[in-house]
């Protein structure tokens, strides 16, 4: 569902990522780690056809982010921690609205509401005004919002920054439950025990360059490392990465691929 190849983005004569390829299967919570700075966010910004690359390709789900991009939004869903809700609307008001953008029906925009409400938890949310939501309910109406329309591809950055410890159960069971055929979602985080809960691979990313991809296990067997958290400390203070990480099942003139 997943295709990046040889994507570099530069800004004047900082490169913020150099030469990264991957892919990721449909049916995954994936999982994008990386220090501020590392190029996550400018990463997923690209997938969502939010910021065009300096060179390289990327098609998600079959689709070329370059070439396609308006088809490509109709299958994704965006969060990240800073996203804003209209402060004089109630929850319900938002996601009619966006389910209007999308295209939904009255009935399939109600549907999907109480859908998302039994998903989300999002009870009282639906009929306050915005500008009276905790951080907590503001993040799940946000969610709600992105996924109103059931895109194939979820991107959530840093989703749960700033979220109490009921939001972020909230989330965190939401994103097991993604998982599922014809289906992705993209997950970065700075908290590895987020990364250990809810992702099958994780991409570690650091000064623009990927480290390695692969199985949380299977990273832990080849550093040495007790924990997610020491292996990315192992991996990030390694040396140089040359031409890129090597996978497990990967020959050394092969690009990453999924493992």
């Amino acid at each position: 569902m997943l295709e990046i190849q040889n994507i570099t983005k530069t800004y004047g004569s900082f490169q913020a990522l150099r030469g990264v390829s991957l892919q990721a299967p449909e049916g995954e919570v994936f999982g994008l780690l990386g220090p501020n700075g590392a190029g996550k966010t400018t990463l997923l910004r690209i997938l969502a056809t939010l910021l065009l690359p300096t060179s390289g390709t990327v098609r998600v789900n079959g689709l070329d982010v370059l070439r396609e991009p308006e088809a490509v939004r109709r299958i994704v869903g965006v969060v990240n921690g800073g996203m804003g809700l209209p402060a004089r609307l109630t929850g319900r008001e938002v996601l009619r609205s966006f389910a209007g953008l999308y295209g939904l029906t009255q009935a399939q925009t109600e549907a999907r509401i109480a859908e998302l409400d039994e998903r989300l938890e999002l009870g009282r949310t639906l009929d306050v005004r915005a500008g009276e939501y905790s951080s907590g309910m503001k993040q799940k109406v946000v969610i709600a919002r992105s996924v109103i329309h059931d895109p194939a591809v979820l991107i959530l950055d840093e989703a749960a920054s700033g979220l109490d410890i009921f939001a972020r159960r909230t989330l965190l069971d939401f994103v097991h439950a993604t998982r599922a055929p014809g289906r992705l979602t993209l997950y970065s985080t700075h908290v590895m025990s987020e990364a250990e809960e809810v992702c099958d691979r994780v991409a570690i990313l650091h000064e623009g360059q990927l480290r390695t991809v692969g199985r949380i296990p299977d990273i832990l067997a080849d550093t040495g490392e007790p924990s997610l958290e020491r292996a990315f400390f192992t991996l990030i203070r390694g040396g140089p990465v040359g031409d890129g990480p090597i996978q497990k099942g990967q020959s050394q003139r092969g690009g990453p691929r999924a493992v």
